[in-house]
Formats: structure tokens, C-alpha cells, sequence
């Protein structure tokens, strides 16, 4: 797991298993941007919804797949990073489709080198995307 800021950690792709140690470390909600069906030995994400509807997190699937990002995409990460009242867990195959998205959705709010430069301590280096993250 890497951490973006307060509010948003990414990861690379978790188990149902994981869902009771995400709950442990204070998250309230996970989002799952990983299409079904991408790797043979990817855990179903409907397994991965009952466990974190069992452990008490809300989960909010917004996959990105070949077809690549779409506004919907930007304004439901959006929606679901302001409405949880804690922390958020995103999760794709190596986390940075996650990055992308939570970078995305913050456009217009925060200036492009700052979020830039938190996916960059996270790890995940997304400063072609610089001229998306000046525009609102």
C-alpha cells in the first residue's frame, strides 16, 4: 500500500482477505478500479465487495480498462473521495490506474505540481498528465 495523502492510500491488487486489515488500518471505503477478467488469477471483485460490505466499508467499483478514462470515471472517484467521512483504499493491478484517477479527480482543485508531486512520493510518476491537471 502507498500512501497519497490523509485522505487516499493505493495498492496493487488485494484479496477478499485483505478487506479485514484495510478495516483494521482505518479505512472507511474501498474503490476498486480493476475490470473483472483482466488476469486469470485476479480475485471476482464481488467477492471482494462482500468482504468489505462485511467489514463494515463501503466499496464503489469504477473500472479502467483498454478503453481508458472517461469523465464518469473522474466524477465518480470524485464523488466518492468527498462524500466518505475517512480514508479511501484504491486498488488495480499495480495501483496506478488508481493514481491516475484520484489525480484526475483532482484537477481544478489543487495545483498540478502538488498533485504531481504526491503520486511522485507514492511512486507512480504521472507528470504527462500536467496540462489534464491545470484545467478544471
Amino acid at each position: 500500500m502507498k500512501r497519497i495523502n490523509d485522505h487516499v492510500s493505493v495498492s496493487p491488487q488485494i484479496s477478499p482477505e485483505d478487506v479485514k486489515a484495510i478495516k483494521a488500518q482505518g479505512f472507511v471505503a474501498i474503490i476498486n478500479n480493476r475490470p473483472d477478467g483482466e488476469s486469470p488469477d485476479q480475485p471476482d471483485g464481488a467477492a471482494i465487495e462482500a468482504a468489505a460490505h462485511e467489514a463494515g466499508l463501503s466499496y464503489h467499483f469504477i473500472p479502467l480498462g483498454r478503453e481508458g478514462v472517461s469523465s464518469d470515471m473522474i466524477e465518480k472517484t470524485k464523488e466518492v473521495l468527498e462524500g466518505s467521512t475517512g480514508p479511501v483504499f484504491c486498488f488495480c493491478r499495480s495501483g496506478t490506474r488508481s493514481t491516475t484517477l484520484w489525480a484526475l479527480s483532482q484537477a481544478g482543485k489543487a495545483p498540478a505540481n502538488e498533485i504531481i508531486s504526491a503520486a511522485a512520493h507514492a511512486g507512480y510518476d504521472l507528470s504527462h498528465l500536467a496540462g489534464h491537471l491545470s484545467q478544471k
